[in-house]
């Protein structure tokens, strides 16, 4: 519409300048001098002074043969203060006009700034649009932002996703009852409306829900929590409206709400009265969900790593009827994981995945599918057609540990160090309970300045009070190493120490392995598995059994502390010949370290960083 008015201003603008030009007679040109002295000798009839020109008529025949009767003149740019008397003195008619602008100029004053305004307007609707994710612009302000994928944009299955059967199960009877809704409607089933995945970050909550998708072969909606708020009150409820009037539209379907954490927390903790714009949000969710008839099929996933904040109406049946918790992948899991992240990375020898999966207890498959592009960055860098062992090895202590750090040390720090790392090592290694050793090392890396790896073929779930009495006392291995050593301590023991401290206290006051206090309970902080770590809570004990928490402790550190010393000076010889092979290799593999100090039995994964 814009160009069309553009189009005719500019039309109409030629024409007009045209059309005078072709009405136009040239005057004649004169001199400020010339015409003074036509004036003095009576040949001018008439003037019109407009702006800075005087445009006249000679008296007839006064202009000459060939020449125009009409002339035109530029005024000095000095005021002349005889002109006036002169002109008045010869009977020359005075004519003023006020300047005027030609009509192209009218028109376009007049038409521009509306032709900016417009452009403006256009420009801002179109940008609005682009950072609103294409939801019609400025008109589209309270249109839903979720992303519909379609089935072939989609290439994820269940294939793709390793370990979690419990979690697969309940999915597959999801994509069943999507592909073949009739068999539930037939026996009066009910499929559950909504699926909450639970899990720490990096478990596979959004895969499993693009596994889903992948599966059934439906529309899949995928929207992140935080996108339905908005500044203006009521935006959030009408994205939530137009979203799921979009599913229902395209039923069966699946609608995916990643980070729901982020609009469906506990509702009454906002000001005013409950209105806000997240908790109106939360409302208008919770009466869509309600309203799905039974014979709807559109099937709400949503994923979390905070379930312990979400509204208890968002997780009573009827609308997340089913939470699927996901942790972190067991060795078997974790093989396959490895698995699947190398199905395209070309590998020297495939067993060196089994090792990598024993050793990497505690990793998500986030973190594993790292490792894995770690290693491959690593062979490409070197130009090598495949992956080796090493290359995983070396992934591995880069994710786990960091880089190597390019940190030249002293030959007395480098001794102490070696010294800390074997007393760590040697420790551990005549410990009955404790893990076997994997790698010693005192290669700076990341915030440490070595590093004593054990580990076991299966993970953990129990431990027992001897062995983590055994543990306590494999930590302090490093620092009543270098007081055997040297007479002394220095501070490369800060960590382990912080470590052996919260250990204790834990087995003191939580898991009551104290003879003096018995088995009782009285935990100072809250563990929180989803966020990966613990938030204090109130005391619910005396300031007394505080004090005789802190006492005992103390005596367990204390009866630790002692049992290492007497095991280090038993095996001062063992602890010396570990330390000056440090000093000349750096690193000892599991291999090595049979070699040095001799065969013993296996255990579970652990690190004792310095």
């Amino acid at each position: 519409m814009y160009r069309q008015a553009v189009h005719l201003a500019l039309l109409f603008a030629i024409v007009y300048a045209v059309t005078q030009y072709l009405s136009h007679v040239e005057p004649q040109g004169l001199s400020y001098s010339t015409f003074k002295e036509k004036v003095t000798s009576g040949a001018v009839k008439k003037i019109t002074i407009k702006s800075e020109t005087i445009t006249g008529e000679f008296v007839a025949g006064a202009a000459g043969a060939n020449q125009a009767n009409a002339f035109e003149v530029i005024l000095p740019p000095v005021d002349d203060p005889q002109l006036i008397p002169l002109l008045e003195e010869h009977k020359v008619e005075i004519t003023a006009q006020p300047t005027e602008m030609s009509v192209v100029m009218r028109v376009l004053i007049g038409i521009v700034p509306w032709l900016l305004l417009f452009g403006i307007f256009m420009w801002s609707s179109r940008l609005m649009q682009q950072r609103m994710g294409g939801g019609g612009g400025l008109f589209g302000f309270s249109r839903s932002r979720a992303r519909r994928h379609e089935r072939e944009t989609i290439h994820i299955g269940f294939d793709d996703v390793a370990g979690l059967e419990h979690a697969k199960q309940d999915l597959k009877e999801i994509v069943d009852f999507l592909q073949s809704p009739g068999k539930y409607h037939r026996i009066g089933a009910k499929i559950p409306k909504g699926l909450l995945l639970m899990g720490p970050p990096g478990t596979g909550k959004t895969l499993f829900a693009k596994a889903v998708a992948g599966e059934s072969g439906v529309p899949f909606f995928s929207i992140s929590g935080s996108e339905f708020i908005e500044m203006f009150v009521g935006v959030g409820a009408s994205r939530v409206r137009d979203m799921f009037a979009q599913a229902r539209s395209e039923a069966p379907s699946i609608i995916f709400i990643d980070e729901i954490d982020s609009v469906g927390r506990v509702r009454g903790t906002g000001l005013g009265g409950g209105n806000d714009e997240r908790e109106q949000t939360l409302n208008q969710i919770l009466a869509e969900m309600d309203g799905f008839e039974p014979e709807e099929a559109v099937i709400v996933l949503a994923a979390t790593n905070r379930p312990d904040v979400l509204d208890p109406a968002l997780l009573r049946p009827g609308r997340f009827d089913r939470k699927i918790m996901l942790e972190l992948p067991q060795l078997a899991a974790r093989e396959k994981i490895l698995q699947i992240h190398t199905r395209k990375v070309p590998l020297a020898d495939s067993e060196s995945l089994k090792d990598i999966a024993a050793r990497t207890v505690g990793m998500s498959g986030a973190d594993l599918e790292n490792l894995v592009n770690e290693a491959a960055l690593k062979a490409a860098r070197e130009d090598r057609d495949a992956v080796t062992a090493a290359d995983l090895e070396y992934a591995r202590d880069r994710v786990i540990l960091g880089s190597e750090r390019e940190e030249v040390l002293g030959e007395d720090e480098k001794q102490r160090i070696a010294y800390h790392e074997a007393g760590h090592a040697v420790t551990a290694f005549h410990m009955e309970h404790s893990d076997p050793l994997r790698k010693v090392s005192i290669i700076p890396r990341g915030q440490a300045l070595g590093v004593t790896e054990q580990m076991s073929q299966e993970d953990r779930h129990n431990f027992t009070q001897q062995y983590l009495e055994e543990k306590l006392a494999i930590m302090l291995g490093g620092r009543v190493a270098e007081q055997i050593i040297y007479s002394d301590i220095s501070t490369g023991a800060a960590d382990d120490l912080k470590q052996a401290t919260l250990l204790a206290r834990k087995m003191v006051a939580n898991w009551g392995m104290s003879e003096t206090l018995g088995p009782v309970s009285f935990p100072q902080s809250e563990h929180h598995p989803f966020l990966g770590r613990d938030l204090a809570e109130p005391r619910n004990f005396s300031e007394d059994t505080l004090k005789r928490i802190d006492r005992e402790v103390v005596t367990l550190i204390q009866k630790c502390e002692e049992k290492t010393a007497g095991l280090l000076r038993q095996h001062r010889s063992d602890l010396d010949r570990l330390a000056k092979t440090l000093l000349t290799r750096e690193t000892l593999e599991e291999t090595d370290i049979i070699e040095i100090l001799g065969q013993r039995n296996n255990g579970s994964a652990a690190a004792v960083d310095n």
